[in-house]
């Protein structure tokens, strides 16, 4: 409402946009926009930022596993969208005293965020401003080791993990779909049991040949068939790209609503905090006490159009009591609707018609 180079036809498209992404109304956000500083941005907002999630996730991780800093060998930062001079790792290598030193025993600390400060659009292009409706503030902290003596305290084990990059492809750019279509193409015959890929490859073969025995357009009426990939996972721990995204996944892979229940709930409580989503989607089925020993957790993830990673982790213990993101929250959820409540606050802006005259209403005072 303070962006004054919107109109009435880009509030019109903000508000559809905002009342279709799955997104709640307790998503965080960066400072800067509480303090109406969007339009100037400062290096020191952006590191403000960073810090402010760092220090707190960060901080609780070492104290939940009883490691010190000075344990940590190796440290991973994902933060797609920052450039601070000191780098995000640096500052974190200097608050923590990190050493590190390469064994084959050894801690990786693995952080990510997203950085919004320096990155909100507060012009009037809709292909710009639709990422202010769908990007939220948030972050994550975990701890991997390949100390064997530490099975016991581990909770999750990683047993397989693929990595797809079509960026070589020109045609690959923005091309998200086709990219998780060989993604997961590649990894199903690494964690699905021989006997679906069997079935599956049986079944294809079938359809081709009464393909070449049909009649001219008769091909088409038989259904692709699809893998079954619920025979080896047991839950879906899918990237909250969005609902369209979420949707998307769930028609290919046939899931059901439990099984795309953790996603749409982190969509609605935290939005998409791009790579760190995903730990909040294991959250909240952590939370849940959906996790149990030996279940098999296959997680997705996906960037801009050509890239795509999933992994498969085994549950090594039941999880559950130790407390996350959601714990003041879980009990609230699912909640009864997902309807966001802005069309009833400001639907009133789609009954405006003159685009000259129209000017939003300032908020009364308090």
């Amino acid at each position: 409402m303070r962006n004054k180079n919107l109109g009435l036809n880009e509030y019109k498209f903000l508000l559809r946009a905002i009342v279709s992404s799955g997104i709640g109304e307790q998503t965080y956000g960066p400072g800067i926009i509480f303090n109406g500083q969007e339009e100037n941005p400062t290096l020191q907002d952006l590191i403000s930022e960073m810090e402010e999630f760092f220090h707190d996730s960060i901080g609780k991780l070492l104290a939940r596993s009883g490691i010190a800093p000075k344990e940590i060998d190796v440290l991973v930062v994902n933060v797609s969208m920052q450039s601070a001079v000191p780098s995000l790792p640096a500052m974190i290598i200097n608050h923590y005293k990190l050493r590190f030193k390469i064994y084959k025993n050894a801690y990786a600390l693995v952080v990510t965020s997203e950085s919004l400060s320096p990155n909100w659009y507060a012009g009037s292009d809709r292909s710009m401003i639709l990422a202010n409706c769908l990007f939220r503030s948030g972050g994550c902290a975990m701890l991997l080791t390949n100390k064997r003596a530490l099975k016991h305290r581990a909770m999750l084990k990683l047993k397989c993990l693929v990595r797809t990059h079509h960026g070589a492809r020109d045609e690959s750019y923005a091309c998200c779909h086709q990219t998780l279509v060989d993604n997961l193409r590649e990894i199903a015959p690494k964690i699905l049991p021989v006997r679906e890929l069997l079935r599956f490859m049986v079944v294809s073969l079938i359809r081709k040949y009464w393909s070449h025995k049909s009649t001219k357009g008769a091909a088409g009426s038989s259904p692709e068939p699809v893998i079954n990939f619920k025979t080896g996972v047991d839950h879906f721990c899918i990237h909250t790209g969005g609902k369209a995204v979420i949707d998307g996944i769930g028609v290919s892979l046939g899931l059901t609503e439990h099984d795309l229940e953790p996603a749409r709930m982190t969509l609605h409580r935290f939005g998409n905090t791009s790579a760190s989503s995903l730990w909040y989607v294991l959250g909240y089925m952590e939370a849940k006490r959906r996790l149990k020993k030996g279940d098999r957790v296959l997680m997705m993830s996906f960037g801009a159009g050509f890239k795509c990673n999933s992994c498969l982790w085994e549950v090594l213990r039941d999880l559950g009591d130790a407390g996350n993101a959601w714990t003041d929250c879980i009990h609230s959820y699912p909640p009864n609707s997902l309807a966001n409540p802005f069309l009833e606050k400001y639907g009133w802006i789609n009954n405006e018609d003159d685009p000259s005259t129209f000017a939003f209403p300032s908020p009364s005072p308090s």
